[in-house]
């Protein structure tokens, strides 16, 4: 069943094992960060203004780290409504062009392959709660996540530890014995950060980010099944 633990995932020959796979949300359950960036760009133009590549990668995987509101309010040359309203437009439009949203390849296999593993999940993520409940709602997984911990005025974003170490604590699982899933610098040096083990899958917006120190770096988790991932892994924790 998913979500529910039955020990540790372990193979003749292994020296390590995993409990649990903790995944990174938006750029690796759904492709929510392209449509998250057009969406931000057409506003950007919209208005007059524009932001760098530069500008919106420290923005991947946290929170606040380039604030968009006050770029927008200090490049614009045409009047902007006021922030409840530029967030209203926001939204509506990144709703509408999530409409036909599916998970990334591979996402389904990993989730099948954990429960049938007895692995348990969880999703630790940078946005907060409502956005992540919704599209996991839309996407048919919200049944197959036993925790969901996002960022709070409790939880620090991401690259803080905060949400991976409360993904584990409420798993009931060492962060050593967890995977983390990235595809962002911040959101892989918060896995680290944790002490969790990182398979690092960069997207089409994250493909220039530094992911080096990840434990493991893959296309696409549809390259890679989650056994072999737990062998890899395995081994060069204790290589």
């Amino acid at each position: 069943m998913p979500g529910k633990r039955n020990g540790p995932v372990a193979r003749p020959g292994d020296e390590r094992a995993f409990d649990a796979v903790v995944f990174d949300f938006d750029g690796v359950i759904v492709d929510t960060e392209n449509v998250i960036h057009s969406t931000w760009a057409e506003t950007f133009d919209h208005y007059g203004a524009s932001f760098s590549a530069e500008e919106w990668a420290i923005n991947v995987g946290t929170y606040g780290a380039f604030d968009l509101f006050a770029a927008i309010a200090a490049r614009s040359t045409v009047p902007l409504p006021g922030v409840a309203e530029l967030e209203r437009q926001v939204l509506e439009r990144e709703l509408e062009l999530l409409k036909d949203l599916v998970p990334f390849p591979g996402v389904c296999e990993w989730i099948e392959s954990a429960a049938r593993l007895g692995m348990v999940i969880a999703i630790a993520s940078s946005s907060p709660a409502p956005w992540v409940d919704a599209l996991l709602k839309n996407v048919g997984l919200t049944s197959h996540f036993s925790v969901v911990s996002c960022r709070s005025e409790t939880l620090a974003a991401k690259p803080a530890p905060d949400v991976y170490l409360d993904a584990c604590r409420r798993l009931g699982v060492e962060p050593a014995r967890a995977i983390a899933v990235e595809d962002s610098t911040n959101g892989l040096t918060a896995a680290l950060a944790a002490g969790l083990a990182c398979v690092a899958v960069p997207n089409s917006i994250t493909r220039d980010h530094d992911l080096k120190a990840a434990n493991l770096i893959i296309e696409s988790l549809g390259a890679l099944p989650l056994e072999e991932a737990v062998q890899l892994l395995s081994k060069r924790a204790t290589g």
